[in-house]
């Protein structure tokens, strides 16, 4: 432990100061010389910063074995906050004045398509880490990869668990004002609608003038046989408190954006522990123990969903650069288009069109992310 410790220090110092890693040997492609591999990471604001710590943690142990080619990966983090349009000049500012060789971000759909837009008139990889907006994939842009389940995957998972396995016709929905709880809502929705399933008694938030009790009686009297949560992780959590302190024993479900540790502190993502059912992959015990337990020594406290994903997003991109060797971003694209990655929150590959692939199932939640198999 004092090694790994001692390794990540010097990894650090490395990292951001952008000190060149000497070269073991390995020559770089075309006699093209970087001092760094750079990798921009774009967050919702300065104070989101467990998708930087994920990312940062990959980096680091890009770095400890040897980068590429002996050359050091570079992490870049710029914020998107501000007004309208900033995410756009953020995500043009890392690719050309940065000169990232690809892109990661971690927010919500909007400033993904901001993101998104910049990448593509540039042609630089751009991979989302947390928004599951399902119309980034639809320009079918070669450029766009996303490592989380999207609204259509998580909905599809829901409709499986709820109406198919548990037989439950009559349900609640919840959402609020949020552009990522409106789309989420209404691709579940649409999915229900697709399968000739019931449709959900619809509650929005914003009704009942931030009135929790009231929207709970509500629930209550709708006599569902179960709640779907896509409001924002806040709001949610409110949601979710007042319907175990009335004594409601309803199953509660939503997607895996009300487990945000940017917006939750350890304690209120505990009061979901063994209550709360989630789309998830099959998360890799014994990868995603040792991942916590160096997150945790290098910052502190556990990682989460979000710092998870990161972390799977980042390391996905560093394995891509060094099979495409060079800063060729052609290259970087095809290489994602065929990687096959054991992340710990799953196996990650993609689909033609940037699409994380794979069986997603509803799994109780514990510290915040999903209850692993095995420890």
């Amino acid at each position: 432990m004092k090694l790994f410790k001692a390794s990540f220090q010097l990894c650090l110092i490395l990292v951001f100061s952008s000190v060149v890693i000497p070269n073991t040997g390995a020559s770089i492609p075309h006699d093209e010389v970087y001092q760094a591999v750079k990798i921009g990471l774009l967050i919702p604001d300065n104070k989101s910063i467990a998708a930087q710590h994920g990312a940062e943690l990959a980096v680091l142990n890009a770095n400890i074995k040897g980068g590429l080619n002996g050359i050091p990966f570079h992490l870049v983090t710029l914020s998107m906050e501000g007004p309208w349009g900033t995410g756009s000049k953020q995500a043009a500012k890392l690719i050309f004045e940065e000169k990232v060789w690809v892109l990661l971000g971690s927010h919500d759909g909007r400033n993904a398509h901001l993101a998104e837009q910049a990448a593509t008139k540039t042609q630089v990889v751009f991979m989302s880490a947390w928004a599951g907006d399902p119309t980034l994939s639809q320009a079918f842009v070669p450029w766009f990869f996303n490592c989380v389940p999207n609204d259509i995957q998580q909905a599809q998972s829901l409709i499986e668990e709820i109406y198919n396995i548990k037989k439950i016709n009559k349900i609640v929905t919840v959402s609020d004002n949020e552009y990522d709880s409106q789309l989420a809502q209404k691709t579940f929705l649409k999915q229900a609608s697709l399968e000739k399933k019931a449709e959900p008694v619809q509650f929005l938030y914003e009704d009942y003038n931030n009135n929790i009790n009231s929207l709970v009686d509500q629930v209550k009297n709708s006599n569902a046989g179960c709640i779907i949560l896509f409001c924002k992780p806040t709001v949610s959590l409110e949601i979710f408190n007042q319907i175990r302190q009335s004594k409601m024993d309803l199953p509660v479900f939503g997607s895996v954006y009300l487990l945000n540790e940017n917006e939750l502190s350890d304690q209120q993502l505990q009061n979901y522990d063994n209550d709360l059912l989630i789309t998830s992959a099959n998360w890799f015990g014994s990868k995603y123990w040792d991942f916590c337990q160096k997150y945790k020594e290098l910052y502190g406290k556990n990682p989460g969903m979000v710092a998870a994903y990161a972390f799977d997003a980042m390391n996905i991109l560093i394995e891509a650069i060094r099979s495409a060797g060079k800063s060729d971003r052609e290259l970087i694209q095809k290489s994602l288009q065929d990687i096959h990655y054991e992340g710990v929150t799953g196996p990650v590959s993609f689909d033609s069109k940037g699409n994380r692939l794979g069986t997603y199932f509803l799994s109780q939640v514990k510290n915040g992310i999903p209850v692993m198999a095995d420890k």
